[in-house]
């Protein structure tokens, strides 16, 4: 069986826009009285430019997800996002970001329900005998809810921040088209949905089971999701955090649509969609928890099964406020926030030199960096803020980059240590801060 192969990809290489530029002279600043900090952020803002991107000659940008030769929808998304905010007076930034957005929507066009992308047609894939429909385009075929929802959001976000609508451009339209007819096919998963997904002789959490069809589910309104963030396996197949997300994109989604598109009809079909997924959350996607009172469950099937627990990937429980859907005052996510920083979350770890979110992904005792920049970005405290940064501070092994999971006791040992998507997260956390004037 031939599986995970590593071919090289040749980046080139691409400049560090002058707007970066300006970021590392201010942090140069700003965090000189915090040396390894000041490294570490020197090192992880641009590690995505730097590493991972490569301009193509159609005006589209590939970004690899570090140490993995193919491009995901979402980590890609996750790779530039802490750029976005010096983009509109940045040409070159521009280029890349607008590049990505319109690269994300050709690989969107090429399938939906896949996770993964390669650069060209040249059948490289995870796992090259996976039963489900590849195509040479695609590197992996997990349907994750989450992957179309971040290249929509960052389209969003691009366009609110810089004014330029040349990237809605009638693919791009296309796109919006197809991903609301694939989340109302989702919907009725069991009835209406061609999608299946096995892979033999791996571990559980790579596959579907139920012949590929995954376990059965009630309709609720939400959307069906074969994967989660991590890649791993729902284990019912509602996932509430990625269906947060689809409502706060489908929102932002009205907005292009309305100005952009002037299309009102499609205006109306989205927010019917948008309510429905919305009543759904309400409905079945609240659990009443004896120690913490009303909380957002992970997954469930609509039948009265629930998943509670919280996991690294975006998106997640703690990531409600960053991903659009509510703000972090909302008292059932307060509730939540409570549940997944305990013990009683099966993947929150407490150890000699940290404690936070892990992943059923890595081994047991691992926290997550992304987790704790994701804490800090989403603390309702500037004290909360700045414990993240300090711990993740001392726990990056001295490489002077972040990862992807570590041993709560040991930092030394960690998975991934060329992970784009972990050290982008941690450069828009230092940046709040120092927004903030935390370092002051």
């Amino acid at each position: 069986m031939e599986r995970f192969r590593l071919p090289k990809i040749d980046l080139g290489s691409v400049a560090i826009p002058q707007s970066v530029e300006q970021v590392l002279h201010i942090a140069e600043q700003t965090l000189a009285h915090r040396p390894k900090l000041l490294t570490l952020f020197k090192n992880c803002f641009p590690n995505t430019l730097e590493t991972t991107t490569k301009l193509m000659d159609d005006g589209t940008t590939f970004v690899i997800t570090g140490d993995i030769p193919a491009m995901w929808l979402r980590d890609s998304v996750e790779q530039v996002r802490h750029y976005v905010p010096f983009a509109k007076d940045d040409v070159e930034l521009q280029r890349i970001i607008g590049g990505l957005i319109r690269r994300q929507m050709f690989y969107i066009l090429k399938d939906p329900y896949a996770n993964a992308f390669n650069e060209g047609p040249n059948d490289w894939h995870w796992d090259a005998n996976d039963e489900t429909d590849m195509t040479p385009w695609v590197w992996e075929r997990k349907f994750e809810l989450d992957s179309i929802c971040f290249p929509m959001q960052l389209s969003y976000l691009y366009w609110k921040e810089t004014g330029k609508t040349d990237i809605f451009d009638e693919h791009f339209l296309t796109a919006m088209r197809k991903t609301v007819d694939l989340w109302k096919v989702e919907q009725r998963h069991g009835e209406d949905s061609p999608y299946t997904f096995m892979r033999r002789n791996c571990p559980a959490i790579d596959t579907l089971r139920n012949e590929g069809k995954g376990m059965s589910v009630n309709y609720t309104g939400m959307i069906w999701s074969g994967f989660r963030a991590s890649d791993d396996a729902c284990d019912f197949h509602y996932n509430v955090p990625s269906n947060m997300f689809a409502v706060a994109v489908l929102r932002q989604m009205q907005e292009i649509a309305r100005y952009v598109f002037r299309d009102e009809l499609f205006v109306k079909e989205m927010a019917k969609l948008e309510e429905e997924i919305e009543h759904g959350i309400r409905l079945y996607g609240i659990y009443n928890h004896p120690k913490y009172g009303a909380i957002y469950a992970f997954e469930t099937d609509g039948f009265g099964n629930y998943c509670l627990m919280d996991d690294a990937g975006t998106p997640s429980l703690m990531s409600i406020p960053y991903i659009g859907y509510i703000s972090n005052d909302d008292p059932i996510y307060q509730n939540t926030r409570r549940f997944i920083l305990s013990k009683d979350n099966p993947y929150y770890y407490e150890g000699k030199v940290a404690k936070g979110i892990g992943s059923p992904h890595t081994p047991p005792d691992y926290v997550w960096h992304i987790a704790l920049s994701m804490q800090g970005l989403t603390a309702s405290s500037d004290e909360e803020m700045m414990e993240m940064i300090n711990m993740i501070e001392a726990t990056d092994a001295d490489t002077g980059y972040v990862h992807e999971g570590f041993h709560a006791d040991d930092p030394s040992q960690f998975t991934r240590p060329w992970f784009a998507w972990s050290n982008s997260m941690f450069a828009m956390l230092i940046n709040k801060a120092m927004e903030r004037g935390l370092f002051e």
